[in-house]
């Protein structure tokens, strides 16, 4: 079936582009996934292409619709175009844009609340591999077990870990143009990583990053949510930057570990959330101590309390410290994340308190009845 929709996609050419999708390369074949029925194609467009953009997209859905086996088709467009300082966005959102004459002028829209969603928080960091998805998927579950309703947005395109955080080997349906996230352990969960095999790379530019972000936040069919929990890419890039300023972020919250390399990374991802007007609902201290299985004795491996002292230094909440622990590793890597398999743990207990002070940020009216 893929090579009949490859042949099919062949037969398209886009204004002001000489040859067709795929020999213009608008159309890779790694980039075209099929299984049980469900197609998704992504179509890149070059700055020479010269026609509308929905146009395009419905030559590909006319096209494809036809094929019989093709029970769902999701086409995504990602324009590489570089946008022009007084060019309108053409990519959804179609989204207002800052005033021309406004100070420190920025080029980008403002932006707009998803539908169904009261809340949105970024779990953020300044660099990778300081257990950011393993907080973010762990404080969604916390939330959820307050009676929230709850969603989890992977916002990591290159390294997408939910669907192995959360043993989630379904893919989302796709029904006129939707997606309806899979939902484990009470909480309506979206990944790059349910589009595309697990070891194979996403080799994307930073303007394609940002469509696919979104349309993952944006054409998902969320329902209503009291809380989208917002797993920001590491670093403080385009696609983090990007993320921060078109969704509504109520919140942030900052996950370092206690070392020096990785707090300063830690504070630069403060800084830019500080610097597009988010609030900074506090650092969590990750992998804080280990505690040997076998004497009992505290050993600080990445030092300790160095998250809670800047915290106090930058005048921002510190929400809490987790243990590096071999239990949370172990039951992150069997997909059953340990505030959902041991829910009356310490472990558990350390997020689910942390997951009340958020709630309470998000709440404070209900806290005070």
């Amino acid at each position: 079936m893929k090579q009949v929709i490859l042949t099919r996609l062949a037969l398209i050419s886009a204004q002001g582009v000489k040859s067709d999708l795929l020999t213009s390369g608008m159309v890779r074949e790694p980039e075209v996934f099929f299984e049980d029925g469900k197609a998704i194609v992504t179509v890149h467009v070059p700055d020479s292409f010269t026609g509308e953009i929905e146009t395009l997209k419905s030559q590909v859905e006319v096209q494809l619709e036809s094929l019989d086996g093709l029970d769902n088709l999701l086409v995504v467009l990602t324009a590489e175009r570089s946008q022009e300082p007084d060019a309108p966005v053409r990519q959804p959102p179609k989204l207002k844009q800052r005033p021309k004459d406004a100070p420190g002028r920025d080029m980008r829209p403002h932006s707009a609340a998803i539908p169904g969603i009261k809340n949105v928080i970024a779990v953020a960091s300044g660099k990778g591999g300081v257990g950011k998805s393993t907080t973010a998927a762990n404080l969604a579950l916390g939330l959820r077990s307050l009676g929230l309703q709850v969603g989890l947005l992977d916002a990591d395109i290159y390294g997408p870990s939910m669907p192995r955080l959360l043993g989630i080997t379904e893919r989302p349906e796709i029904t006129e143009d939707v997606i309806k996230p899979p939902e484990k352990f009470g909480i309506k969960v979206m990944s790059m990583g349910f589009l595309m095999d697990e070891e194979s790379p996403v080799i994307w530019r930073g303007p394609m990053v940002v469509t696919a972000l979104m349309q993952m936040s944006r054409e998902v069919d969320w329902g209503e949510l009291d809380v989208l929990v917002l797993d920001m890419p590491p670093g403080t890039g385009d696609a983090q930057l990007t993320m921060a300023q078109q969704i509504p972020l109520q919140g942030a919250v900052i996950v370092s570990t206690p070392q020096d390399l990785a707090l300063i990374d830690a504070r630069k991802g403060l800084k830019m959330f500080k610097n597009v007007d988010v609030p900074i609902f506090g650092i969590i201290e990750n992998m804080s101590t280990f505690i040997c299985p076998h004497c009992g004795e505290a050993s600080h491996v990445f030092g300790h309390g160095g998250a809670e002292e800047d915290a106090r230094r930058l005048s921002v909440p510190f929400l809490g410290a987790i243990p590096l622990h071999m239990k949370i590793r172990e039951m992150s890597d069997a997909g059953t994340p340990v505030v959902a398999s041991d829910a009356d743990g310490p472990h558990a207990k350390a997020y689910r308190d942390i997951a009340l002070k958020i709630a309470t940020r998000l709440f404070p009216e209900e806290d005070d009845d």
